[in-house]
């Protein structure tokens, strides 16, 4: 039986997971890494230990003589990375997808009026969240970078890219669709680099991968890798993906209208569109979901910067637990919030409000307010801010969902699901397989490698561990989310 192995490459941790064919998991590891904050508001990763925690993650997935027909990757999309085309050195550490520096440029291009032609070729909507203003940023406060990308002699990618490069030994620079959609830089009626665009943010092109389908040869794993030795020597890359547009493919959201939600460190809602490209009047994000066998499908998406990171600014910054499953058992022990809100806005805010100067709230609060009231208030942040572009997404495409699909490392939490529920007045379901990105990179590379012969083989393998469905009134539900709307009112606007 053919076995893939998935390298998921994520905010917080490396992770490789190996399966079979018919979808169950043979093995799988992961590494942690350091979060890097030098200044309020920004983020940053070794690019070096996202690659050695990767490759320490891929062997150990592979200990016993493992070896897979083929590799898929997906990764955290938007996060920066400028390095040395003759070297493979960084110029600086990653700017990662959360970091908020670039905030000013992207205030110059709303005032120089380029929203609407910015929104029209990319889908996006001008924000420090996307890689374009990280690039020009690294340029220019690298001694010596702009001169040396505009020389050739440097290479820009997304993570994707950057594990690409190191995995093929130097060999291959290349993206693939659904992360190119998501430098600010992409095309999406040309499927190309957009010139304008690139002169505009000042990113020469001479440093942009070169971009592919999702599901397409990427080139064969080098051998003597660190960590790995051989043992992936000339294993086939045959798929790759940004990490919400995997989970999407792995959910088997294949038709128009099926929703998924990922709940990770941040919270990604995504609805296939199909050939149909959406334009959003609600400020969310039109994307391609992937592209494969010719054809490119596309997505609606909405972006909350801070979920699962919330849980672990309770664990590590105020010391609140001491493990994340301790926020559903204080959660569990209170039957509400007591009237507490909480709005992570640590990094501003996402879809559909987009404020990058939005800073974190807790309000609400009274002498009989305890840590088990603000762990379920921070449990319930997260279900707020999904259930605000639910709503959005539905009006936009013009499609009612009939459910919810959730993973992520976040979806494990029976309170957390059961208040989307709630909140949404949506039917939740819980996959068996929550680690739905990196199945979704096998499944891709699977496809393209021949192991399965097309979707409906996929969708068959699909199984639900958990259905949570609605059990709130809508007076409770509309006084509730009257409350939450008032709160991100308060938030909003705070650095400004």
């Amino acid at each position: 039986m053919a076995c893939l192995l998935a390298l998921d490459q994520g905010t917080t941790s490396s992770r490789a997971i190996v399966f079979d064919s018919g979808g169950d998991t043979l093995s799988s590891a992961s590494q942690t890494f350091a979060q890097v904050y030098p200044r309020p508001g920004w983020v940053e990763h070794d690019p070096f230990e996202l690659l050695r925690t990767q490759l320490i993650a891929a062997a150990r997935a592979l200990e016993g003589g493992i070896k897979p027909s083929a590799i898929g990757l997906a990764n955290q999309r938007e996060t920066t990375i400028v390095w040395d085309r003759a070297t493979g050195q960084p110029v600086a550490n990653a700017v990662v997808w959360q970091c908020r520096r670039t905030a000013p440029q992207c205030e110059r291009l709303e005032r120089a009026g380029l929203a609407g032609l910015i929104r029209s070729k990319t889908g996006l909507e001008i924000d420090p969240y996307f890689s374009a203003t990280k690039i020009a940023w690294l340029l220019d406060n690298i001694d010596g970078a702009r001169r040396r990308a505009e020389a050739g002699e440097l290479l820009f990618g997304t993570v994707d890219s950057w594990l690409l490069w190191h995995l093929t030994a130097g060999t291959v620079h290349a993206t693939d669709y659904t992360n190119a959609a998501r430098t600010m830089l992409f095309n999406l009626d040309t499927l190309c680099w957009d010139e304008q665009l690139c002169g505009i943010l000042g990113v020469p092109m001479a440093i942009l991968p070169e971009v592919r389908p999702s599901g397409c040869f990427f080139g064969e794993a080098a051998g003597g890798l660190d960590f790995l030795g051989d043992a992936i020597k000339g294993v086939p890359i045959f798929g790759v993906a940004g990490d919400q547009q995997a989970a999407l493919f792995g959910q088997a959201c294949f038709a128009p209208g099926q929703v998924k939600c990922t709940y990770g460190t941040g919270c990604f809602l995504m609805m296939n569109t199909g050939a149909r490209r959406v334009t959003s009047n609600q400020k969310l994000l039109t994307t391609i979901a992937w592209g494969l066998g010719g054809e490119v499908e596309y997505a609606l998406e909405g972006s909350v910067f801070n979920a699962g990171s919330v849980i672990q600014w309770l664990r590590e910054e105020l010391r609140l637990i001491d493990r994340a499953s301790e926020c559903d058992t204080l959660a569990e022990s209170v039957l509400d919030t007591g009237g507490v809100y909480m709005v992570p806005a640590f990094t501003g805010l996402g879809a559909p409000y987009w404020d990058a100067s939005a800073r974190g709230l807790i309000i609400g609060l009274t002498r009989g307010t305890s840590r088990a009231h603000l762990a379920r208030a921070a449990l319930e942040s997260i279900a707020y801010q999904t259930d605000a572009f639910m709503d959005a997404m539905e009006q936009d495409a013009a499609i009612a969902a009939a459910e919810l699909r959730a993973d992520g490392g976040a979806s494990v939490s029976d309170v957390l699901m059961q208040f989307q529920a709630d909140i949404s007045g949506k039917t939740v379901v819980r996959p068996r397989v929550v680690q739905t990105t990196a199945w979704g990179a096998a499944c891709l590379a699977g496809l393209a490698a021949g192991v399965w012969s097309d979707r409906a083989s996929l969708a068959s393998l699909w199984r639900t561990e958990t259905v949570f469905k609605p059990r709130m009134g809508d007076a409770e539900r509309a006084h509730l989310r009257e409350g939450w709307r008032l709160a991100v009112g308060r938030a909003m606007g705070w650095t400004k």
